[in-house]
């Protein structure tokens, strides 16, 4: 577990942009996937917007992924299993550090075919608590042609990083523009926020 931890910190630290292929195991990542696709199916999905709850917005010309906040009121074992791995997680990098992570929020996200989010940083203009941003993918099967590739603009060059099962990507909030290619698949993720409060 920690040398997961270790790999997404080192990752980071050297070139901005943290992945881990195991972060969670492919268990908890087909439970999670089954999750999704339930919410999906008994239309509890709504189109995601921009901005916060002070400026929230939709526009599909910038975003058109569906989304499901959660946590543990839920009380859903393998969310909760999945967010028990974000409190070692963040424990860990606190612990070796010193980020002062006191909050995280998540939700599942998913890309229809055709669907996309343009170049955006996630720290919000308005609010300056999120700190780290975390997604993993919950993707059983992908290949090239899939799309849906994560974009991220890193400060000497462009990452494009495959969504594959379990694999999970991790970068500072503020700091690194990117965007979801568009799909040509269903494309099954949770996407979150380390914070400060």
């Amino acid at each position: 577990m920690e040398e997961d931890f270790e790999i997404l910190i080192s990752g980071f630290l050297e070139s901005e942009v943290g992945i881990s292929e195991h972060f969670i195991s492919e268990k908890l990542a087909h439970h999670l996937r089954a999750n999704l696709l339930s919410l999906h199916d008994r239309k509890l999905m709504p189109m995601a917007g921009i901005g916060n709850v002070r400026a929230h917005a939709l526009d599909k010309t910038i975003r058109n992924d569906r989304i499901y906040w959660f946590d543990r009121n839920n009380h859903d074992p393998y969310e909760n299993e999945f967010l028990d791995q974000i409190d070692l997680f963040i424990k860990y990098l606190n612990l070796t550090c010193y980020t002062g992570i006191k909050a995280y929020e998540f939700h599942y996200a998913l890309y229809e075919p055709g669907s996309f989010y343009v170049k955006h940083k996630d720290q919000f203009n308005n609010d300056q608590g999120r700190m780290f941003s975390l997604i993993t993918y919950l993707n059983d099967t992908w290949v090239e042609k899939d799309g849906g590739e994560l974009l991220i603009y890193q400060s000497t060059a462009e990452q494009k990083i495959a969504p594959t099962l379990c694999k999970t990507i991790f970068f500072k909030s503020n700091q690194l523009a990117h965007e979801v290619l568009e799909t040509k698949k269903a494309r099954l993720s949770i996407t979150g926020w380390l914070k400060r409060e």
